[in-house]
């Protein structure tokens, strides 16, 4: 350790810093700051700060650096945040705290070239090509570079959360710092949710393919603006009529985001996900005196439908060819069983067309599921689909219904149309398959008008709109010769289940 002098304890040195600022320090800096120096010296170098908006976390964060650098001049701290500019205001806060608090005196360099606006070098021992503080953007490249300590400031924002393609990108981009942060180096996050599928979320996000919470095993300190008995934290600055102004004004979702720090979506979205009901078994398939009978979860199905909303699939540019299904129950119930997303096999074209690739999957599917019919919007690539797709499933041994529908009103109305009733009523059923797909991805992040991808949500509207189509009978079991007709004489009851991994 390079001492300049016997290092005062943090919460010192920001007590001296906030009465050199005519001002106090109220409860929650002082519990942060605490937190702060107990994980420092405890060697807990993981660590997540999440604080209501406009709690202050920033400012102690760059008095935390700088006490840092009192302690052990050597240190060298990166500052990552969304964009450039908010990186260099953390640099240009703690640069202002050592010119000017008496712990660091001697810190400041008398070379100005050392002192700059995105990077600075304080007074060291050390010969190091690092500076002691450097500021990036999230975008930046720091390949090459070497910290000590990386401070992520509010790398989360709308601009890097708002779609599935950015929060891969930072997700991406955050995977960088292992290569920049030295073994047992420090890596703080600072920040709050702006997304559901925030990268503070303590739930694992199967849609984003996670199996584990992004920052798992990260220690956490979280102060919303409520404490436990519904006080604010902050009441000098944030009292009770003040907070109830902020969530009039901003909006519910917006407010539980910042002010409470839960995983929600900032803007407000017509389709919420938290509205469908969970399921998790499988079709059984039954005969009972020559009848054929589906079940679901104890649930007699009356009807199916299965929309394919094609696409070419292609993995490179990510296009969704979607096919979904799904039955209706004796009562009513919606049951969204499957949503399948095709692609292609490259590899497989000079052998089988992509086309040909999808119309057998396809085809597939609807056989796993015993379903008599398909419908193939025939809006763009589907017009030349339907045939190809009867010759692949004759060739399969497969008889299932190819219905040709053209979609004539815009996609956004038929989506509407579709959910809002059936939402609003409770009455759809997901299968955890589903929740795997970037369906609810989709769903959760679709507004009118929006560029946001709505392939699963327009075949699934699909289905939802279509005209059932009662399971009276097999149209595989004729041609297949491997089921009994649905509604052929009489014989023994027999019941068989299905699970199919699909």
């Amino acid at each position: 350790m390079e001492d300049l002098q016997s290092p005062p304890t943090f919460a010192d040195f920001v007590e001296t810093w906030n009465k050199d600022q005519n001002l106090t320090t109220p409860k929650h800096h002082k519990k942060i700051s605490k937190w702060l120096e107990q994980t420092w010296k405890t060697k807990k170098r993981e660590l997540l700060l999440m604080a209501f908006r406009n709690s202050g976390k920033s400012t102690l964060v760059g008095l935390f650096c700088a006490w840092l650098l009192v302690c052990e001049p050597s240190l060298r701290i990166m500052v990552l945040a969304a964009d450039l500019s908010l990186a260099r205001k953390m640099t240009r806060n703690v640069k202002r705290i050592i010119e000017r608090h008496p712990a660091c005196a001697g810190l400041k360099p008398k070379s100005r070239d050392q002192w700059a606006s995105d990077q600075f070098t304080v007074n060291r021992k050390s010969e190091l090509r690092d500076p002691s503080m450097l500021a990036k953007g999230i975008v930046a490249n720091i390949t090459g570079s070497r910290a000590d300590v990386v401070i992520c400031d509010d790398v989360e924002v709308p601009n890097t959360s708002d779609t599935q393609s950015k929060r891969e990108d930072l997700r991406d981009r955050l995977g960088e710092i292992d290569y920049v942060l030295v073994p047992g180096g420090l890596q703080l996050y600072v920040g709050t949710p702006h997304t559901f599928h925030t990268i503070y979320g303590k739930m694992v996000r199967a849609d984003m393919g996670e199996e584990q919470a992004y920052l798992c095993g990260f220690k956490r300190l979280e102060i919303p603006i409520y404490d436990k008995q519904g006080k604010s934290v902050w009441p000098d600055r944030f009292p009770l009529k003040k907070i109830a102004s902020i969530r009039k004004r901003t909006g519910p979702n917006k407010f539980r985001s910042q002010m409470l720090l839960e995983p929600v979506d900032i803007a407000d979205g017509r389709l919420d996900p938290d509205a469908l009901k969970a399921y998790a078994g499988e079709i059984e398939y039954a005969e009972m005196n020559g009848q054929a009978i589906l079940t679901l979860e104890g649930s007699r199905l009356a009807s199916a439908t299965c929309w394919w909303d094609p696409s070419f699939g292609s993995p490179e540019r990510g296009d969704s060819s979607v096919i979904a299904c799904v039955f209706t129950s004796e009562d009513g119930t919606y049951w969204l069983h499957r949503v399948r997303y095709l692609t292609f096999d490259p590899k497989l074209v000079k052998d089988v067309s992509e086309a040909q690739q999808l119309c057998r999957q396809a085809a597939m599917f609807v056989h796993e599921l015993h379903l008599p019919s398909l419908t193939v919007e025939t809006n763009g690539l589907g017009k030349f689909l339907p045939s190809l797709l009867r010759r692949e499933m004759e060739d399969l041994g497969i008889a299932c219904a190819v219905v040709e529908k053209h979609s004539s009103s815009s996609k956004d109305k038929r989506i509407l149309e579709a959910f809002d009733a059936p939402l609003a009523a409770g009455r759809i059923q997901v299968h955890s398959s589903v929740r795997k797909t970037p369906f609810i991805t989709e769903m959760r992040e679709w507004r009118p008008a929006s560029r946001a991808p709505d392939d699963g949500l327009d075949a699934v509207a699909g289905c939802l709109l279509s005209e059932p189509v009662r399971l009276s009978k097999n149209p595989n079991a004729q041609k297949l010769g491997k089921r009994p007709n649905w509604i052929g004489g009489g014989g023994q009851a027999f019941k068989a289940k299905t699970n199919f991994n699909l």
